[in-house]
């Protein structure tokens, strides 16, 4: 039985595709089969797995529109073991095409029945915002995966963050779980990181992924040359992390 495991935070630049795209990579890397699914309409998951964005004809807008099967909408990608349903920007319309559509929240979710078995794991990029999107993938999931970035406003809208997963869980989606926090972007020089890793740790304890995500130039580089870090650079400090990331997931679900 796959687990779908939904990578969520609605403050935008905290690491979410770069987790999204490289967890999948790694889970792959590990022999484990796992299908990617692109639900942000910037679609930067597609564009960095080395797939043109332009030549998208079936994609994540479709199956939320229930227009084609998910079997139609995956395609392959750079990664190993890795299949991909992948975005475009056509995906921007879809929050107003749903809002008269009975429940329009499980769009995805019914989608996703006929091919959750196939897949050791699906992993769902969301979208920067707390939205149709991101609620259909919350809906969807059976966890959630929620990067911070060690900075100094990284609480900041955790909170509400939080109240919308209570309020899924409680309406839409009872069985959904907090895989974990994960932490991003860490440098050890900095006091600040630090502090924000400390503080992260002493509020939410056994939630806190142990693997924390390092500030890591070719973690940036990667997605420009369509790659995942494993493929890119496997002996880099960011494949490392999101190795050790797919270990901690693995263990976890045993």
């Amino acid at each position: 039985m796959g687990k779908i495991i939904a990578i969520a935070n609605q403050k935008g630049g905290v690491g979410k595709t770069t987790t999204s795209v490289n967890l999948a990579a790694s889970l792959g890397a590990l022999e484990k089969k796992v299908l990617l699914i692109d639900a942000d309409p910037q679609a930067n998951a597609t564009s960095g797995l080395g797939v043109d964005v332009e030549s998208i004809e079936i994609g994540t807008y479709q199956l939320l529109e229930h227009s084609n099967t998910p079997e139609e909408a995956i395609i392959s990608c750079s990664a190993p073991n890795v299949s991909l349903i992948p975005a475009h920007i056509d995906l921007v319309a879809i929050e107003i095409e749903l809002v008269d559509k009975e429940k329009r929240e499980y769009m995805l979710k019914q989608s996703l029945m006929s091919i959750k078995d196939q897949y050791d794991y699906i992993i769902i990029d969301c979208a920067p915002s707390l939205g149709l999107l991101t609620l259909n993938a919350l809906t969807a999931a059976d966890s959630v995966v929620i990067p911070i970035q060690c900075e100094y406003f990284a609480l900041e809208g955790l909170g509400k963050l939080l109240n919308t997963i209570k309020s899924v869980q409680k309406i839409h989606n009872p069985d959904l779980d907090i895989e974990g926090l994960l932490l991003t972007m860490y440098d050890s020089r900095l006091r600040l990181s630090n502090q924000v890793v400390e503080e992260v740790q002493k509020h939410f304890n056994n939630m806190v992924f142990k693997t924390i995500i390092q500030r890591n130039v070719k973690l940036s580089e990667a997605p420009s040359f369509g790659e995942s870090i494993i493929n890119y650079d496997a002996t880099s400090k960011g494949a490392t992390n999101y190795l050790s990331l797919a270990e901690e997931i693995i263990q976890k679900n045993k």
